[in-house]
């Protein structure tokens, strides 16, 4: 009974599990090549992420920095506007003080004339002894047109007793005196009168001088 058994049996099951030894091998060599693919392709999804933050976080950056500089173009160019209408301010409001200015003393120098008619008269009155009514009268209105020329800020240049200023007197006589310091002013012989610090015309004054010179 013994010599009947199939001699290639144990021969084919060898091979058998020779075949199947080798399919196993090669689903697990697929299975770690299928793996470390996967592992590589992560890797690759990772770097193309990183690379596109990294191009996105650049493009932010100069966006920001790009941003900034308007901001500080537009800054320079206010303030160099505001300074420039600030500097426009100023001149502008001097240049309407100076022609007011201006204005007001070409009206003032004409009206002194008048003022001197006005002072003259009034000394003529003085010797008038029989028109007290007439005298008062026009005490009133000399009075009244100084005041005028006074809310205009027109003023007069003081003289007597002080010392001679060029910018403010005109000397047109010296007068030998030991009743003033030499220098200083004796007599006026016309009134000068100013606006603020702008002269509208001279003081006609005489200039004291020692009587042995």
């Amino acid at each position: 009974m013994e010599n009947n058994k199939n001699p290639f049996k144990g021969h084919n099951e060898d091979n058998q599990n020779e075949e199947i030894k080798e399919a196993a091998e090669e689903v697990e060599e697929t299975e770690k090549t299928a793996e470390v693919q996967d592992k590589t392709n992560e890797e690759v999804l990772d770097e193309t992420q990183d690379e596109t933050q990294d191009e996105k976080s650049d493009e932010k950056s100069d966006k920001a920095a790009e941003l900034k500089k308007q901001l500080e173009d537009l800054n320079n160019k206010y303030i160099r506007l505001a300074a420039d209408f600030e500097n426009f301010r100023k001149r502008t409001a001097q240049e309407k003080e100076e022609l007011a200015t201006h204005t007001t003393i070409q009206v003032l120098s004409k009206i002194t004339t008048v003022l001197d008619t006005f002072e003259r008269a009034q000394q003529h009155l003085q010797e008038i002894d029989n028109c007290q009514t007439v005298k008062e009268g026009y005490e009133v209105a000399i009075k009244q047109f100084i005041d005028i020329l006074k809310k205009l800020g027109m003023e007069e240049i003081e003289a007597v007793g002080k010392e001679f200023d060029p910018n403010e007197h005109e000397a047109i006589t010296k007068i030998p005196t030991d009743e003033f310091e030499p220098d200083t002013i004796a007599v006026v012989a016309q009134k000068g009168y100013k606006l603020k610090d702008k002269v509208i015309r001279p003081a006609l004054v005489g200039v004291a001088k020692k009587k042995d010179e």
